[in-house]
C-alpha cells in the first residue's frame, strides 16, 4: 500500500525514498493515535467548557475562578483546533533503547494515560532543541517534520550514534530543517519557529526568571524568536509568573513590530500576555511628537529628573497649619494642627495621592470620635459622626485645599512652565538647565515627556478615586441595611430559634452576604502593573527615564532584555551590565548570540563596513547562509520595474521599501510591499528589501545605524537605489 495515500506524509517525487515504510510506519501509527486522542480531548474540553459557562455566577473569588477556568479551557481548545496534528514538531529516539518521544506544542495523553506528545517546554523535551554532536544528551537520533497545510511534506533525521545510522540514510539531508526553514518565504506575520530552535537559543529560552537576563545579539541571531519563546516557556515552567501573580508584559519597539509578532504567543498556547510599546504605557502616548530641542531632550533622558515628580506631588500634601473648631449635634470639639498632622500620617506609603483623602478623613473621624468619647458622648457611632462631618463645609474645604485632587498633566505641565516649581523639585539643576526645560506651551507633549507623565499618573492615581470610594461606602452601607432587614424578618419567622437561620445573626455571616460584585468600582488599567516579569525587545533604544517606566511596573526586577548595542540609534557606549545597574537593576546576567541565521552572507558583507565605520567594536554576527544573490545597486527610477519583476517571479513573500520619512509618506503600502522608515523596520524581516537613498539617512552614529538596520532586514535579496 502506498503510505502517501492513507497518511499525513505527502512527500514530493524527489523525496520518494523517504516514503519507505521502514522510515515512516512507526510515525503513521503514532499519528493515528494522536488523531484519536485529539478528537477525544476536544470533545472532553468542549463539554467541560460548556459546563463551566453554565455554572452560576457566584461572588468574588468564585467568579474569578470560574472565569479563569473558562479562559484556560478556551485557550487550549483554540490551540488544539488551530493546529491539529501539526501540534507535533518531531521526535527523539533515546540511545538507551527506550521508546521514541514525540515533542509537541502542547502535551497530550490518551485515555489510558500514555503520553503521546510531550510539551516542548517540559525539561524532558530539552534534548530535542539542545542536543548536538558534541553533546547528544542521551539521544540516538532526532527527527523534525515540515508541515504544509496539515501535511508532512518533508522531514529530516539527525543521528548522534553509529547505531542510529542504520535505516536512516534516506532521511539524512545535507540541508537541515533549520536552514530550510530560514529560506522559506516571509509573510506579514512572524511564525513561531519551534521546529528550528537551535541549542544556543534554547539555553536562553529555558533560563530561570530571577533577576534580569540580557540577550545580546546582532541582526538575524534570533533575539525576537528567543524573547517570544522564552515568554511562553516561563509562563509554563514558573508558577510565580502566572496571571494571578501579575503575569508577563511584552514591550516592543513600535506597532508594526507588535502586529508582526502578534500570532506567535497564541500559537504557543499563551494568549494572556500583554503586549505594548513604551508609548502605550501613557494614555495618548501614541500621538505625541518628538522633542525638538536637543538640550531639553538630553535632560529628559535622565532617570534622576523623573525623581522630581515625587516632591512635585508632595508639595500638595501639606497638613493645615491652623486648627479648626468643629460643632456637631453632640459636642463642640477642636481639631488642632497636630491632629491634622496625625490624620495626614494615616495615609499609607505607596497610596496614590488622589486616593489619600479617604484615609485622612477616616483618621479625622476617629480623632474627633475619641474626643466625643472623652466628653462623655459615648453613644455617637462612627457612621453617625461621619455623616455630620461630611456636611461640615469648613472642614471639607480645609481638607480639599490641603490635599487637592490633581491631574498628572497639570503636575508635569507646571514643571515645564513654572521655573520656581522646577527648582524646588529638582534643586540639582542649574539655571541654564531649568531655562532649557521651560516652554511656552507647557502641555505640548513629546515622547521625552512620557516618563514624567507616567510617573505622575501612577503616583497620583485616578482623580475620581475619592468619589468612587464614597460611592462604594454608601452602596455597601445601603446593602448592609437592606440585608439586616431581610435577616431580621427571617429570624423572626424561625419558631424554635435553631438551625441555619440563626447563623445569620453572626456578624461574619452578615458581612459575607454583601455582594461586592455589584458595588461601584474602577476599570483597572491593564498596563499599570504590577507584572511578575517584563520582556523588552530592542531594549538598546530605551533611555534611563523610559527604563524607570518599566521598573515601576515590575517590583520583582524580573526581566528579559533583548537588544543589540550596535543598533542603538543614539549610541550605546557602556556595557549592558553597567547601563542596567545605573537604572536600578542589580542582578544582571548576560547571554550572547553570535550566529546570524537570517541575513544572507552577501548582504552582511555589504552591511558590516557600514556599522564598523562608526562602531569598530560592533558585535557583527557571522552569517551561515548564502542566497546566491549579490546586493544590487541601481537608480530610483527603476523602483517600480524592480518590484513588478519581484512580484511576478515570487508569488509568495513580502518586500519592503525603506526610505526616510519624506519618502515613506510619499510611497504608500501596497499588497505584499511595505513602506517603512529604518526606525519602523527595526525588528522586522522581509524577502526583498529596497533601500532608497541610504546616504540621506544622516551622518554619525544615527545615520549609520539606520543604514545597517535597514540593510539587515533582508532574508533573500537587497537592492540599493539612489537618485531622488
Amino acid at each position: 500500500m502506498n503510505p502517501q495515500a492513507t497518511s499525513l506524509f505527502e512527500l514530493p517525487d524527489n523525496l520518494a525514498a523517504k516514503a519507505d515504510p521502514v522510515l515512516i510506519s512507526a510515525d503513521e501509527q503514532h499519528f493515528a493515535d494522536i488523531t484519536r486522542s485529539l478528537a477525544e480531548t476536544i470533545a472532553d474540553l468542549t463539554g467541560r467548557l460548556d459546563a463551566a459557562r453554565l455554572e452560576p455566577g457566584g461572588r468574588g473569588r468564585m467568579v474569578m475562578d470560574r472565569d479563569m477556568e473558562v479562559h484556560r479551557l478556551s485557550t487550549r481548545l483554540r490551540t488544539l483546533r488551530r493546529f491539529g496534528l501539526d501540534l507535533c514538531l518531531g521526535k527523539v529516539v533515546p540511545a538507551d533503547g527506550s521508546e521514541p518521544v514525540y515533542i509537541g506544542r502542547l502535551g497530550l495523553s490518551d485515555r489510558e494515560g500514555r503520553r503521546l506528545l510531550l510539551d516542548w517546554r517540559s525539561p524532558a523535551a530539552a534534548p530535542f532543541f539542545a542536543a548536538t554532536h558534541a553533546d547528544p544528551m542521551g539521544l540516538e537520533s532526532r527527527r523534525r517534520y515540515r508541515w504544509t497545510l496539515g501535511r508532512i511534506t518533508d522531514y529530516w533525521d539527525e543521528v548522534f550514534t553509529e547505531e542510529g545510522l542504520d535505516g536512516h540514510h534516506a532521511a539524512l539531508d545535507d540541508q537541515s530543517a533549520f536552514i530550510a526553514g530560514l529560506g522559506a518565504a516571509r509573510s506579514s506575520r512572524m511564525r513561531d519557529v519551534l521546529g528550528t530552535i537551535q541549542a544556543d537559543q534554547d539555553a536562553i529560552i529555558r533560563a530561570g526568571s530571577a533577576g534580569a537576563l540580557v540577550v545580546d545579539g546582532g541582526p538575524g541571531t534570533g533575539k525576537t524568536v528567543v524573547a517570544l519563546h522564552r515568554t511562553a516557556h516561563l509562563l509554563y515552567s514558573d508558577p510565580r509568573l502566572g496571571h494571578r501573580r501579575g503575569g508577563v508584559l511584552f514591550v516592543g519597539p513600535h506597532q508594526p513590530y507588535l502586529s508582526y509578532v502578534g500570532d506567535v504567543l497564541p500559537s504557543l498556547g499563551e494568549e494572556g500576555v500583554r503586549t505594548c510599546t513604551v508609548r502605550d504605557l501613557v494614555p495618548g502616548g501614541d500621538a505625541v511628537g518628538q522633542e525638538k530641542d536637543p538640550e531639553s531632550a538630553r535632560l529628559k533622558e535622565s532617570a534622576r529628573l523623573v525623581d522630581a515628580v515625587e516632591p512635585a506631588v508632595r508639595f500638595y500634601e501639606r497638613p493645615p497649619k491652623q486648627g479648626l473648631d468643629i460643632t456637631t449635634p453632640w459636642a463642640r470639639v477642636r481639631l488642632t494642627a497636630q491632629d491634622w498632622e496625625e490624620a495626614f500620617d494615616a495615609v499609607e506609603p505607596g497610596t496614590p495621592h488622589n486616593e489619600g483623602r479617604e484615609p485622612i478623613f477616616d483618621a479625622v473621624v476617629a480623632i474627633l470620635l475619641d474626643k466625643h468619647d472623652r466628653d462623655g458622648e459615648e453613644g455617637v457611632s462612627p457612621e453617625m459622626l461621619r455623616r455630620v462631618l461630611q456636611r461640615d463645609r469648613e472642614l471639607v474645604t480645609a481638607l480639599y485645599r490641603a490635599w487637592p485632587l490633581l491631574e498628572y498633566t497639570d503636575i508635569v505641565g507646571d514643571l515645564w512652565s513654572v521655573p520656581a516649581y522646577l527648582r524646588l523639585c529638582a534643586p540639582w539643576l542649574d539655571a541654564d538647565e531649568v531655562r532649557a526645560l521651560q516652554r511656552a506651551d507647557a502641555q505640548a507633549w513629546t515622547e521625552a515627556d512620557l516618563p514624567f507623565l507616567d510617573a505622575a499618573r501612577l503616583r497620583l492615581g485616578d482623580p475620581d478615586a475619592s468619589r468612587r470610594a464614597r460611592g462604594h461606602r454608601a452602596a455597601e452601607t445601603a446593602q448592609r441595611e437592606r440585608m439586616s432587614t431581610v435577616i431580621d424578618d427571617l429570624v423572626s419567622a424561625d419558631d424554635d430559634g435553631e438551625g441555619l437561620v440563626t447563623m445569620l445573626l453572626v456578624e461574619d455571616m452578615r458581612n459575607s452576604l454583601v455582594d461586592e460584585s455589584v458595588l461601584p468600582g474602577a476599570d483597572r488599567d491593564a498596563l499599570a502593573g504590577p507584572f511578575a516579569h517584563i520582556v523588552v525587545d530592542e531594549a538598546q533604544e530605551l533611555t534611563d527615564a523610559q527604563w524607570r517606566m518599566l521598573l515601576l511596573r515590575c517590583p520583582s526586577r524580573s526581566f528579559t532584555i533583548v537588544g543589540d548595542r550596535a543598533q542603538a540609534r543614539h549610541g550605546f557606549a557602556e556595557p549592558w551590565r553597567e547601563r542596567l545597574e545605573r537604572v536600578g537593576l542589580d542582578r544582571v546576567a548576560l547571554a550572547s548570540l553570535s550566529i546570524n541565521y537570517r541575513t544572507p552572507e552577501e548582504v552582511m558583507a555589504e552591511a558590516e563596513p557600514v556599522i564598523r565605520a562608526v562602531l569598530p567594536d560592533a558585535n557583527v554576527p557571522t552569517s551561515i547562509r548564502r542566497s546566491g544573490v549579490p546586493v544590487e545597486y541601481g537608480d530610483l527610477a527603476g523602483l517600480d520595474a524592480l518590484l513588478r519583476e519581484w512580484e511576478r517571479e515570487n508569488p509568495e513573500g513580502v518586500a519592503c521599501v525603506i526610505g526616510d520619512r519624506e519618502f515613506h509618506r510619499a510611497f504608500p503600502d501596497r499588497p505584499r510591499v511595505r513602506s517603512l522608515t529604518p526606525e519602523l523596520a527595526k525588528g522586522l524581516e522581509f524577502d526583498l528589501v529596497v533601500l532608497v537613498d541610504p546616504d540621506g539617512f544622516g551622518g554619525g552614529v544615527e545615520g549609520a545605524v539606520d543604514r545597517y538596520v535597514a540593510m539587515t532586514r533582508a532574508t533573500r535579496r537587497l537592492a540599493v537605489l539612489t537618485g531622488r
